[in-house]
């Protein structure tokens, strides 16, 4: 069996194996009471990471050159970073939400690659003398996981939205999720049992919160959370204790995953002004490539310095961080369908 024929049928199974693991993801949470489909998930996901990761191995020893040379390479190698972020942020999470976000761009992004382009795309060529340089390497796979870091983490503000149903709900803490919330009607802050031998029980506010008395008198708290009502201007219905405490884990990853993405962006951007002087006599052309890419830094720089200088948490960071992931897809593939430029070789134009 030649390596063309082990890459044609690698890349058919990566589709197959993503496609199989969003309908878990998708089953998992319609139906939360079978935790094995968490794993099953994860499994599918780890598999199609190691998939992809073998075709692009096999692409490297039939072509000689690092895999990122045209659109089919370069869209296998962004899917194999965001199952790769995907499965550190569902690590650190455990919460299979983070499956339900990432699967269906995973999944469509290998079926473009591999059902839409034609065949001549997906063959290796020679490469074109602007890419031979050791840059290629350094610059498009840096840049390339960037984008697959600044989509998870922008998959999950948009997950994080959907959550809280886009309501007004701010973290009080810091910027990992410390403290409690702030949400339509109630102040719920975050607390840990301290009673070791709890004696009495009480309920305070319909439920949501519960705390118990030892021997001594001294009060403690059973659940996560205690709630003071507040004022209620949209007489909104409040969430659940559960989602709340999903929406802070899902603004905290999409956080990190961001603070992740944002450093390998700016030094793939350093890396391709070097590459770009030595290869066009110029740091700077003002191509639309670079031009978005400016952008996209730009956008994921006001998002991280409103989490981090103005305390910016909840709603507003995520709309964001949501807005961040068209920005990325513009400069990502965007400018190519839309326009020529420096960077448009081996792509469609």
């Amino acid at each position: 069996m030649n390596l063309v024929v082990i890459q044609n049928w690698l890349d058919n199974v990566s589709f197959a194996v993503l496609f199989v693991t969003m309908l878990v993801y998708w089953c998992g949470a319609a139906f939360p009471n079978l935790p094995y489909l968490a794993a099953l998930g994860t499994a599918g996901m780890a598999i199609a990471n190691l998939c992809i990761a073998t075709l692009l191995g096999a692409r490297w020893i039939e072509a000689g050159y690092f895999p990122l040379s045209n659109l089919y390479e370069s869209l296998f190698f962004l899917t194999w970073g965001i199952t790769t972020i995907h499965l550190i942020a569902e690590n650190t999470s455990r919460s299979r939400l983070v499956g339900v976000a990432t699967s269906p761009v995973a999944m469509g992004i290998t079926a473009f690659a591999t059902l839409t382009l034609p065949s001549e795309m997906q063959t290796a060529e020679p490469l074109v003398p602007a890419l031979k340089s050791n840059w290629l390497m350094m610059h498009v796979s840096v840049m390339m996981l960037s984008y697959a870091a600044l989509m998870v983490g922008s998959l999950l503000a948009i997950a994080f939205l959907a959550v809280t149903r886009g309501q007004d709900i701010q973290l009080q803490g810091n910027s990992v999720g410390t403290g409690g919330y702030r949400t339509n009607g109630y102040r719920l802050h975050k607390a840990s049992a301290q009673a070791s031998q709890p004696q009495t029980v009480g309920v305070e506010n319909n439920g949501i919160a519960r705390f118990a008395t030892d021997g001594n008198g001294k009060t403690a708290l059973m659940d996560l959370v205690t709630t003071t009502p507040i004022q209620n201007p949209q007489n909104a219905e409040p969430l659940s204790p559960q989602r709340l405490s999903l929406a802070e884990t899902l603004d905290n990853i999409s956080y990190r995953v961001i603070g992740l993405g944002f450093p390998l962006l700016t030094i793939g951007i350093i890396a391709g002004g070097v590459w770009a002087n030595e290869a066009w006599g110029s740091y700077w052309s003002w191509d639309p490539k670079e031009t978005w890419a400016l952008i996209t830094w730009l956008v994921f720089a006001a998002y991280l310095h409103a989490r981090i200088t103005r305390s910016w948490q909840g709603r507003r960071p995520a709309i964001l961080a949501a807005g961040g992931f068209v920005v990325v897809w513009i400069c990502y593939l965007g400018v190519n369908l839309l326009g020529k430029g420096l960077h448009s070789y081996g792509w469609f134009f």
